[in-house]
């Protein structure tokens, strides 16, 4: 009895030091950032970590040609919401399944100036649009494996904060914010070493949307002609530092670079002519979240619709923001579909989704009626009336002075003219005599 009870007992050890072996070599799939919810357009890395070997992928049990320990995903789409898991030394690790949300997160994080490339060395301010009060929220930044926390500089006034985007050694980097449970976009910058760059923007490109590819020079210099690639073939451009996309397709996803020839005339007017070429930049184009629309019922109302949105998405959110400040969007206590317009701006909005939000609309200008149409149309009107007056008096002056001038006929009339032409004609009568006959004289 006691020799099979020890029997057992080793072939019990024997079994668990063989599972926990396995279990320590056992590679495991993680998310990087570790994100509660990932949006469309968010980049994101797949890591694959312990066990020994050759790794291989797979996405919902389909093997992949890819072999790094790091895969890494850029502006997802519902399409990348499949199952991920990664194996080593014949070991698989556990599924990753991942969502990917067809909404926009509750913040926006969006580069003051510039694209998604930055020179070696250089940086960027990032800045935060929120809805409500922008303080209470953090930002973080992943560098490769390493992340790091940020404390955003908060502007009250204008409902935004800003960090300072560095890349440090990276080649690159993902900047993002978040409060509690609500977070903003991810934006990726990328570093490169050479002088001329090719800068792609650094939120992802949505179907139907323009896009804007500029070839820029470090240090100022002027571009003075450049020829962009799409995938290493030559495409036709109008203008001398800019690709423009119109109307932009899943077509025209690809790996864009530039040559350009430039001088750095600003440091001297007889600099030379250099020539380089960028770094490829990957531009990947999206259908991106349903967007809402915004059309005028009258002069000073406003209505917003969603016709792509999903059934959960039941409440509007309206936006106000100021001609000479894209960065001071302020969200509007209205929360209904329409709205009237009493401030002058632009005018937008979205549609609440619970866990998201629909894409913003179209921008509505509203520019209220100059303060100075009144006083002038009162100028205008006071002088018409002036002007009547004085045709009035003139009129009257005019009648009074040809009554007077009728009297004045009159009375010479009286003593002049018809008058004396008869006391001329009786004293002739007298002369004549009597009954107005010449007496007859004796011969």
């Amino acid at each position: 009895m006691d020799m099979r009870f020890k029997l057992t007992l080793s072939v019990l050890l024997a079994l668990i030091r063989e599972d926990n072996g396995q279990s320590q070599n056992k590679p495991t799939v993680s998310l990087l950032p570790r994100f509660p919810d990932v949006f469309v357009g968010d980049d994101i890395t797949l890591i694959c970590k312990g066990g020994s070997g050759t790794i291989k992928w797979f996405i919902n049990g389909a093997q992949q040609s890819h072999q790094d320990y790091l895969m890494v995903l850029t502006a997802v789409t519902s399409d990348n919401s499949r199952e991920y898991e990664c194996e080593r030394g014949g070991l698989k690790s556990n599924k990753l399944p991942i969502t990917v949300l067809e909404l926009e997160p509750h913040a926006q994080l969006t580069p003051s100036i510039g694209g998604a490339v930055m020179s070696k060395g250089d940086g960027r301010n990032l800045v935060l649009q929120v809805d409500d009060d922008p303080k209470g929220w953090a930002c973080f930044v992943l560098r490769g494996e390493n992340g790091f926390r940020i404390q955003p500089a908060v502007d009250e006034k204008r409902k935004r904060a800003v960090i300072f985007a560095e890349l440090k050694e990276a080649k690159r980097a993902t900047f993002w914010c978040k409060k509690g449970t609500q977070r903003s976009n991810a934006v990726t910058l990328k570093m490169t070493e050479l002088r001329v760059m090719l800068e792609p923007p650094a939120l992802p490109a949505l179907l139907g949307e323009s896009v804007a590819l500029r070839c820029v020079v470090w240090g100022g210099g002027k571009v003075e002609n450049a020829v962009f690639f799409k995938d290493n073939k030559s495409v036709s451009n109008e203008m001398k530092d800019t690709y423009i996309i119109t109307s932009a397709t899943q077509d025209q996803t690809g790996k864009y670079s530039c040559r350009a020839t430039y001088r750095y005339s600003h440091i001297s007017p007889d600099a030379a002519r250099q020539e380089g070429i960028s770094d490829a930049q990957e531009l990947k184009v999206i259908g991106g979240p349903p967007a809402a629309t915004v059309d005028s019922t009258s002069t000073t109302r406003l209505r917003c619709s969603c016709n792509g949105c999903p059934a959960n998405c039941t409440s509007y959110r309206w936006y106000l923001t100021p001609f000479d400040d894209s960065f001071a969007r302020k969200n509007l206590s209205v929360n209904g579909r329409y709205i009237d317009m009493d401030k002058e701006g632009m005018y937008s909005c979205r549609m609440d989704c619970g866990k998201g939000f629909s894409r913003f609309s179209n921008v509505y200008r509203y520019k209220a009626e100059p303060t100075y149409v009144l006083p002038i149309m009162a100028a205008i009107l006071m002088v018409l009336g002036v002007l009547i007056v004085v045709l009035v008096v003139l009129k009257c002056r005019k009648r009074g002075e040809s009554s007077v001038q009728t009297t004045e006929r009159d009375k010479d009339k009286k003593t002049g003219g018809v008058y004396e032409q008869i006391q001329l004609t009786d004293q002739a009568d007298k002369d004549k005599g009597e009954g107005g006959y010449e007496a007859l004289q004796k011969s």
